[in-house]
């Protein structure tokens, strides 16, 4: 069955019959007020016209002025019963729907033995699901590195998550392994893999975009950069050549739970952002963060005066 997205709150849904109530004599007016409630439904939330929807008995509720209504939806042998409540009045049909602030998953993102950068003991965590040969996912990692990290500075710590879409992306995949098998070693050499990745996509596509090239050019990037930093030789060899995809696919298996659909896709202390906003953009959502932190963020850049115009 397609996803069925219900908005926060209490979304009130006019059916305009009019202002009397209907009995349970009047069969023809029921099933007017029957069919235009499952067509307010179907519009609202998008349902597929495969998806079946019958309407259940309406039972009293907590709220005044409101009956509980119970919708069936169905297809083949899956069904969903959602309830929603419809004015005694017949003129108004609201959804209530409850979210467990204890529980919510973007608050309990796993983010442990992930190379961090920034202040490692920074409030707030700003969490990206990456893809490492995704063109926007480079574009939001040059946001960040160096100019959000130079604006808050110890304030935030970046983690990221692997979230390779390997439909499109043929070596996004290798490139999260190898980045892992660096971070096993050293969390700084592990960032400096992302960075120079991130920063140099077409020189691991190849100008014949070969995959297997891609694949030698990245376990090149991954050896020089341990060489630079005096890693385990043997130990790195051993952790390329295995190729291990276990941890990457957990971390992309929890993206897909939080409703990731797309890279790069941020959390900020839990609040999202989908894609490769500018950097102002994300600052309004880091700094909204560090407020509710009780952190005082960075003034606003001061702009440069126009050229010719100075004093």
């Amino acid at each position: 069955m397609s996803r069925i997205h219900f908005l926060a709150g209490l979304l009130a849904l006019s059916l305009a019959v009019g202002c009397k109530a209907q009995t349970a004599s009047s069969g023809a007016q029921d099933a007017v007020l029957n069919r235009r409630i499952e067509v307010m439904v179907r519009s609202q939330f998008s349902i597929p016209p495969e998806v079946s929807v019958a309407l259940g008995k309406r039972t009293s509720s907590q709220i005044s002025g409101y009956d509980t209504l119970p919708i069936t939806l169905s297809q083949g042998s899956t069904k969903k019963v959602i309830d929603f409540l419809i004015s005694t009045d017949n003129t108004k049909l609201a959804r209530l729907e409850t979210f467990d602030l204890a529980k919510d998953p973007v608050f309990n993102i796993d983010i442990a033995g992930r190379p961090i950068r920034g202040n490692p003991d920074a409030k707030v965590t700003v969490i990206n699901f990456d893809d490492l040969e995704c063109p926007f996912c480079a574009r939001m990692h040059s946001s960040l590195f160096p100019s959000t990290l130079d604006r808050y500075k110890d304030k935030v710590r970046f983690v990221y998550k692997d979230d390779p879409l390997t439909e499109l992306h043929p070596w996004a995949m290798h490139a999260a392994v190898d980045a892992n098998c660096l971070a096993a070693q050293s969390p700084q050499v592990y960032w400096n893999f992302v960075d120079y990745v991130h920063g140099h996509g077409q020189e691991v596509n190849g100008e014949d975009r070969n995959v297997i090239k891609s694949f030698a050019a990245l376990d090149r990037i991954a050896r020089d950069e341990g060489a630079l930093a005096k890693l385990d030789t043997a130990r790195l060899n051993a952790c390329l050549a295995k190729q291990d995809e276990t941890q990457v696919r957990a971390s992309a298996k929890e993206a897909e739970a939080l409703g990731v659909d797309g890279t790069p896709a941020l959390f900020i202390d839990g609040e999202r952002i989908n894609g490769a906003l500018p950097a102002e953009q994300v600052w309004l959502v880091i700094d909204r963060a560090l407020r509710a932190d009780g952190i005082e963020p960075p003034p606003p850049a001061t702009p440069e005066p126009p050229a010719g115009k100075g004093q």
